[in-house]
């Protein structure tokens, strides 16, 4: 029952995705990002762990390279189907050094990048297509991030999000890991 209720959200936040118009998304995006530049988590991070956006959602290129800019140090999740892992890997160069993984997101190259020891990471930021008022996040399905996120319980978590996918209550499974916070336009 609860995965079907988690179905028909994510059902109805990706048509909303697909039909935002581009100039929408990139100019709610850049709120987005300079919200999350003033965040104090943020500005206190030396290694962030951003997301590629890919499919409508909050775009996160641009304020990778601005993070860059700034001397942060950054990373990617790259994914390994088979044991539905994500392993953080340093980005020092976004052209160079990505490629599409098994999802078609841009991932860090296999043997080319270095992956980042947990510790070492401050923030983790977090895509989803959907966030409640709790922070809890309905994500695409495979659980990716909710096993991720159990592994870094005090580093915070900030989810980014438009204001359509911040609804009052998600439907939600024992497993299902929140956000400290969500960051929207």
């Amino acid at each position: 029952m609860i995965k079907q209720e988690k179905q028909v959200v994510r059902n109805q936040i990706l048509t909303l995705l697909k039909n935002q118009k581009e100039e929408d998304r990139l100019r709610k995006s850049s709120i987005i990002q300079e919200k999350l530049f003033q965040d104090p988590d943020f500005g206190r991070s030396k290694t962030v762990l951003f997301y590629a956006s890919f499919s409508g959602e909050v775009e996160t290129f641009g304020a990778m390279r601005q993070a860059l800019e700034m001397g942060k140090r950054i990373g990617l999740p790259a994914v390994d189907v088979k044991t539905k892992k994500m392993f953080p890997k340093l980005v020092t160069n976004l052209e160079d050094d990505l490629e599409y993984g098994p999802y078609k997101i841009k991932q860090p190259k296999g043997d080319s990048t270095k992956e980042i020891d947990l510790s070492q990471i401050d923030l983790v930021l977090v895509p989803g297509l959907a966030f409640d008022r709790n922070g809890y996040r309905l994500g695409r399905g495979a659980g990716y991030y909710d096993r991720f996120l159990e592994s870094l319980p005090h580093i915070p978590h900030i989810g980014l999000a438009f204001d359509f996918q911040v609804l009052d209550r998600l439907p939600l499974e024992p497993h299902d890991q929140p956000v400290t916070k969500v960051i929207s336009n």
